[in-house]
This record gives structure tokens, sequence and C-alpha cells, in this order.
């Protein structure tokens, strides 16, 4: 049977998950007519070197990345847009290890990523299971983030773009007429805007301190 070449990118800013993707993809090229060619990037400016030399067949990509503001990376969630706008046809995965609902409901939304894996469900048959299923027949989704789907079926719950640069600006310490400068916003769209980040994370107190912690919490920051 002939072998069937695929061009990988993993991008996640720990070696040693990258080493554990990499180990999967080689126990995967001895048990099936596969061959990967596997690049590996562990910050957003070295992911878009590799993206600008090649288009790959899948790419791993992990939702907590250090940002990379001057490029407006703020997640993964922002890279993987990029990647689904240059490349329509590349099979991207989103990997966190949060699993809070509303995390992965968000990521959902923003991205339509082929498969979504959670950290701590994954072992190393399931995850060669998640690249078998992901090269042949996509999505594949880990078990927390099934469950997650199921919970947010009929919810309309959405942290944007705009919404997620916030939260990152007020984690710097910026007040709201800076914050509103940079997004290039009112003073009150800005303020309205964080009302109804409180609302969503139910959080009663007018201090950002509060509201920083729960997103810290959820996976927002």
């Amino acid at each position: 049977m002939k072998e069937i070449k695929y061009h990988i990118l993993l991008v996640d800013d720990h070696p040693l998950i990258t080493s554990a993707y990499e180990s999967a993809f080689s126990v995967l090229e001895q048990q099936r007519p596969l061959s990967f060619e596997i690049d590996t990037a562990h910050d957003f400016m070295t992911a878009l070197n590799a993206l600008d030399k090649k288009a790959y067949d899948l790419v791993f990509l992990d939702v907590q990345m250090p940002t990379l503001e001057q490029e407006g990376l703020y997640s993964g969630e922002d890279l993987g847009v990029q990647i689904r706008n240059r490349f329509p046809y590349t099979k991207l995965v989103m990997v966190t290890t949060f699993n809070d609902h509303y995390r992965i409901h968000s990521v959902i939304e923003q991205v339509s990523p082929d498969g979504f894996l959670i950290k701590n469900d994954l072992t190393p048959e399931e995850l060669q299971q998640a690249i078998w299923r992901l090269v042949n027949d996509p999505p594949y989704y880990s078990k927390t983030v099934v469950q997650s789907m199921r919970q947010f079926l009929s919810n309309d719950f959405i942290l944007d773009q705009t919404d997620r640069k916030l939260l990152y600006y007020l984690s710097k310490g910026a007040n709201l007429q800076e914050i509103a400068d940079l997004l290039s916003l009112s003073r009150a769209a800005i303020a309205k805007r964080k009302q109804h980040l409180r609302e969503i994370f139910n959080v009663e107190s007018g201090e950002s301190l509060a509201l920083l912690e729960k997103a810290r919490k959820k996976g927002f920051i």
C-alpha cells in the first residue's frame, strides 16, 4: 500500500507536550501506511514564520500561548482564526488544559476546529486515535469537549476578540480610557463591555480584580 505523507505543525509553548505529540505520530508511522513531516513552534512568531513557508495538512494549536501583541495574537484562538482564513483546507486541532464549559464553547464558536482536545483527557493511546481520526474522518473531540457541547447546545454564550483584548489589557493594569484608545472604541463602549463581562462571569463587585480572577480561572487570560 502506498504511503501517505502529511505535513504537521505543532504549536505549544511546552516542549514536553510537542514531544508527546511527536511520539504519538511516530507510533502511527509504525502501525499505518503513513508518513509525517513535523515542524514545531513554541511561540507565535515561530508559528507565523512556519505558516509563511508552507501550507500544513494538520495543525495542533495550544489555546494558552504567550501573547504576541504586535501581531494581534492574545491566545491560540486568534492564530486559529488566522489559519482558518488563510488555509481553509488545513485541519485545525485546538488543545487546552482548561475544562471550563464557557471557555470550551468560546473556542468552538470562534474557531470551529476540526478537533478539540483537553490535555487531561489524553492518554498516549487516545492521542494516537485522535490523530488517526483527524487525518481520516474528522472531527474528533475528547470526552470533556463532547460533554461541554451537549451542555451549551442551545446557549449563545461567546466572548469575541474585543472582549478578550479588554480582559488582557485590564490584566496589564490599563484603565478604561487607555483600553478605549487601544481598541479604538469610546470609553462608554468599553465600560458597557466590562459590565457585560461581569454579568457573564457572575461577578457582583465592580472592581476589575474580581473580574480578572474569575476570567483567569476560566482560562480567558
